[in-house]
């Protein structure tokens, strides 16, 4: 069995970027294992970037801000569009997947099978933004995303609630944060599934449609009752995400976190294109609104483990304001 890995989870308000993750990316017993005996050497976390349908052109500095954070703690990051990476022996050499502004149909089933099995072994998943704007027909894939884009309004400031300091990930954050992006409205609300991290104000904004209960941040420390483990931030839409100084920074709460425990433990919703539709060149430059600043407080990294701290489904909601 690998020891719990002590990657770092980094995070900007839980609205930007939640990169990356802990946690070994097998099951306890060996023999569940994906690769065996095969054991990995570091920690390692695998970007995906692959798109089949809208490209977000601030995909390559999502790569360089989770790369920068790989360098400055001391694990491996390795990107990719390729599908073909989704293999059983390739997966298990990563703690955990990123899907950074993934959209439409980008494995096949093969693929799908070879990745599933790898979260139901124990590996993690980030989703952010637009990995909701993927892969509609694979049911076990809404379940880990834990919800489905909808459609989103113009990129415009709007305010985020904080509804659960206890996270690791959100501890940091007073109880309301004002930011700029592209805010997401989704097809379902996670909270049933995942426990709910941070909530939109839709007061604060316009084009808002999913009433007083808007998540845009939210984890799953068990997947489909395995010991798979999900992130999901619907921030990071704009490249100013991804600059900003305070989400690439350090912070003493960095090296303050014991390892994880052991596991189990409005824009109309863009279609589905084919799988086999090839990724599409980057869209022309005008085809959308610029990106508009990143505004408001951001956070310096969290604390290793901090993206699995995830037992239970929303302890805070019982205190929520509907």
């Amino acid at each position: 069995m690998r020891a719990p890995a002590r990657l770092i989870t980094a995070t900007a308000a839980a609205a930007l970027l939640i990169g990356c993750v802990s946690g070994p990316a097998a099951s306890d017993s060996d023999s569940a294992r994906p690769d065996g005996d095969r054991k990995k050497a570091g920690e390692r976390v695998l970007v995906f970037s692959k798109t089949a349908g809208f490209r977000h052109d601030s995909i390559p500095d999502g790569i360089a801000a989770v790369k920068d954070l790989g360098a400055a703690h001391g694990f491996t990051v390795d990107a990719t569009e390729n599908a073909g990476a989704f293999t059983t022996k390739n997966l298990a050499r990563y703690d955990a997947v990123i899907w950074l502004s993934t959209t439409g149909d980008v494995l096949n089933g093969k693929q799908q099978s070879a990745f599933e099995r790898y979260i139901r072994a124990g590996g993690g998943y980030v989703g952010v933004h637009a990995a909701a704007d993927t892969e509609y027909d694979w049911p076990f894939y809404g379940r880990l995303a834990g919800a489905y884009f909808q459609s989103h309004p113009a990129i415009q400031p709007a305010k985020i609630k904080v509804e659960d300091h206890a996270h690791p990930a959100t501890a940091h954050l007073g109880a309301v944060w004002d930011r700029t992006d592209e805010w997401y409205n989704y097809r379902a609300n996670p909270r049933d599934r995942a426990r709910v991290l941070a909530t939109l104000d839709e007061s604060s904004y316009s084009g808002g449609t999913m009433g007083g209960d808007h998540p845009i941040a939210w984890c799953q420390g068990s997947v489909d009752g395995t010991p798979g483990r999900s992130f999901y931030t619907g921030g990071g839409h704009t490249k100013e995400s991804y600059a900003d100084p305070a989400f690439r920074g350090t912070s003493s709460a960095a090296s303050a976190t014991p390892s994880a425990p052991p596991r189990p433990t409005a824009v109309p919703s863009r279609a589905t294109p084919p799988s086999s539709t090839a990724p599409p060149p980057p869209s022309p430059a005008g085809s959308r609104p610029d990106p508009a600043p990143s505004s408001g407080r951001t956070t310096a990294p969290s604390p290793p483990s901090a993206a699995w701290a995830c037992s239970g489904t929303n302890p805070s909601s019982s205190a929520r304001t509907p």
